[in-house]
């Protein structure tokens, strides 16, 4: 199944928010994202706030600084157009020190509070702090004004979340502050981001396997996201399985009406040496195969009741590596999205 949208669904989103059950693949997802927009002629900067270092090792670039990094080139449209994809490993501690720099001009007193662990009290005692911090450095990256004479100005911004069971609240940022800070240049700054989290120039795709628990904690996400008033973009089915079999051999399969001399048939065609054993463990893996199939089916019509569009990459059978995230790239730019 693929999606029904077109371009015009996303082409007025700046902040495109990525997020997923842990284990679906979510920072995957967000690369091959960056790498789609960056196909279609964009600059793109892609984010990380997870300390996991995951751009770099996807990327097979050095660890990223606190620093936008070019990182890839996205592959030329019909028009011969080509994006760049940079990177941008988030931390609180470097981003509280630019923070104080920046609005309390501390300069060499911010590092001196570093050295004294100041910093890593104020990140750690209040997670709300934390969480404005981060997305105030992903809503600078996308909101370039004045301050930032000397940036660089990107067409969109992905940003590789938390997980979907963190997600509502790492984007809440004025929410979890309400109890800790009513007033002050912090509140002032949560408000600031929320105004672009919740506007129609953010989109939060969540990320999801044909499997009873993500697809289960994506739905528990979108209605999340809507008591929140965060925009829910679409929804990335990943690692989807090829249907190498059709209905006919599925049902064969599981009801153990494999023909097996027509296996053995087949691997005498193409040189394997037959024997009972080797027939017997393929015609159970078939069995598995199609029972695996039929639990795909059944999340797959699951997923589409979520009412929103729908997008699917495909299991690809040598790992993921740079070569693969091109691969993804195309596959979402095909579907609409990345266009």
């Amino acid at each position: 199944m693929t999606s029904q949208t077109s371009a015009a669904d996303w082409s007025g989103v700046e902040l495109h928010v990525v997020t997923g059950k842990g284990g679906t693949g979510k920072s995957t997802v967000a690369a091959a994202l960056a790498l789609a927009l960056a196909s279609s002629g964009r600059n793109v900067l892609l984010c990380e706030v997870e300390g996991r270092q995951g751009i770099a090792r996807m990327f097979d670039v050095d660890p990223l600084p606190y620093a936008e990094t070019r990182i890839a080139r996205g592959l030329a449209d019909a028009q011969g157009r080509a994006g760049t994809v940079y990177a941008l490993h988030v931390d609180p501690e470097s981003a509280l020190l630019e923070y104080l720099a920046m609005y309390y001009k501390l300069g060499r007193a911010g590092k001196a509070l570093d050295r004294f662990g100041v910093v890593e009290f104020a990140t750690t005692i209040a997670p709300g702090v934390r969480d404005v911090l981060l997305t105030g450095k992903v809503y600078e990256a996308v909101q370039r004004n004045a301050r930032n004479k000397k940036a660089r100005h990107y067409d969109a911004v992905v940003l590789d979340a938390p997980p979907t069971g963190r997600i509502t609240q790492f984007l809440n940022v004025n929410g979890e502050l309400a109890g800790l800070a009513k007033v002050g240049p912090i509140k002032t700054q949560a408000d600031t981001v929320m105004t672009l989290f919740r506007s129609a120039r953010t989109a939060v795709h969540l990320v999801t396997l044909l499997e009873e628990m993500p697809v289960q904690e994506t739905a528990d996400g979108i209605v999340e996201l809507g008591k929140a008033d965060l925009p829910v973009g679409g929804v990335v089915v990943n690692l989807v399985r090829p249907h190498d079999l059709d209905q006919q051999a599925l049902d064969a399969a599981c009801g153990g009406g494999l023909d097996h001399a027509a296996i053995e048939a087949d691997l005498e065609s193409v040189g394997i040496e037959v024997s009972d054993a080797l027939v017997e463990e393929l015609v159970t893996e078939g069995c598995e195969h199609a029972a695996r199939r039929d639990l795909e089916d059944t999340q797959r019509a699951l997923v589409a009741d979520l009412d929103r569009p729908t997008y699917e990459l495909p299991l690809l059978a040598g790992g993921v590596d740079l070569g693969g995230l091109y691969e993804l790239a195309a596959a979402l730019k095909e579907q609409g999205l990345g266009r």
